[in-house]
């Protein structure tokens, strides 16, 4: 057992929003849906205002009966028609924005008409919204908030509005209590930090975000509702440790690869003197460096293949 493994951490008093459970309880459920629309509306900013939303299912039928079911975090309808499908990612995925454009495409493929009714191909708005809590391979540091859109290379236009992704890389939001300026600033921090606060800070005491931490009173929770809250914090821990204790042994293996790699050397160029300088034989040489005879054959032979 290593030592991430050991030591279980305290449930806090506030709910951590980067869990299933907490997520879907704070910002996916009707009657809060306000705390939603506050945050998508923070997030869209300068681009389009969302009045109203309506929660959808979260299994949504893939274009055919063969295709397998596309499960999201969370999908809900604008007022004006438009999807937005909000997912939570705590672990690297090799594939995660790919995952993205997939969603957003079965989304796209289900506004088609059944049947054979005549259509003229105009769509509904469609937006994906990650919430990453790992980063890209190439982050770029202090950068937390990518809006990504169909453009013209050259000119930078905007070739097609109707569809948009936007990635939260939380690990890169480092901002601290007295720098937070934004509502947006605010509900990163809060992403961040909720599960590990005690108190609520005084830049968070707006009428949103006090309702925000009410809800995620730990203390408020029924029993089925803390039991399904702990299994979800028991997994983001156990997945915590085992991407950690990953890393250790990749660490530790590369280092002894490392040393393995130095003694070989030493060795070959040790072996290489004797034959050069001293005229040994390979038997002779495989004795005084304590290698392999056919170790000292291939170091004879690269050495003859230089000449």
């Amino acid at each position: 057992m290593t030592k991430h493994q050991n030591k279980i951490p305290p449930i806090g008093r506030f709910i951590d929003p980067l869990t299933d459970f907490g997520f879907k309880r704070l910002l996916g459920s009707e009657p809060n849906k306000d705390l939603l629309i506050a945050f998508l509306n923070e997030l869209f900013k300068g681009c389009k205002v969302i009045k109203d939303l309506v929660y959808n299912p979260q299994e949504e039928g893939g274009p055919a009966k063969h295709y397998r079911k596309s499960i999201f975090d969370l999908t809900c309808t604008g007022a004006n028609g438009e999807t937005f499908i909000i997912e939570v990612q705590r672990a690297d995925q090799k594939f995660f924005t790919d995952r993205a454009l997939f969603y957003i495409a079965s989304k796209l493929h289900e506004q088609g008409p059944k049947g054979n009714r005549h259509w003229d191909f105009e769509l509904k708005e469609v937006y994906f919204v990650g919430l990453m809590d790992f980063n890209f391979d190439k982050t770029v540091p202090g950068k937390y908030f990518h809006w990504v859109r169909l453009a013209e290379e050259e000119t930078g236009e905007v070739f097609y509005n109707k569809l948009g992704f936007i990635f939260l890389e939380l690990p890169n939001f480092s901002l601290e209590e007295q720098e937070i300026k934004t509502d947006l600033e605010r509900w990163m921090y809060v992403l961040r930090n909720m599960g590990k606060m005690e108190k609520i800070p005084v830049f968070l005491h707006k009428k949103i975000f006090q309702k925000l931490f009410k809800i995620a009173e730990v203390a408020n929770l029924k029993k089925e509702e803390y039991m399904l809250y702990e299994k979800d914090l028991l997994d983001k821990w156990t997945a915590y440790s085992v991407l950690k204790t990953a890393e250790e042994r990749a660490m530790e293996k590369g280092m002894e690869k490392g040393m393995e790699k130095g003694a070989e050397q030493k060795s070959y160029e040790f072996v290489k003197n004797l034959i050069n300088k001293f005229g040994f034989t390979d038997e002779q040489a495989a004795s005084a460096a304590e290698v392999p005879v056919s170790f000292v054959k291939k170091i004879r032979t690269s050495l003859k293949n230089k000449k």
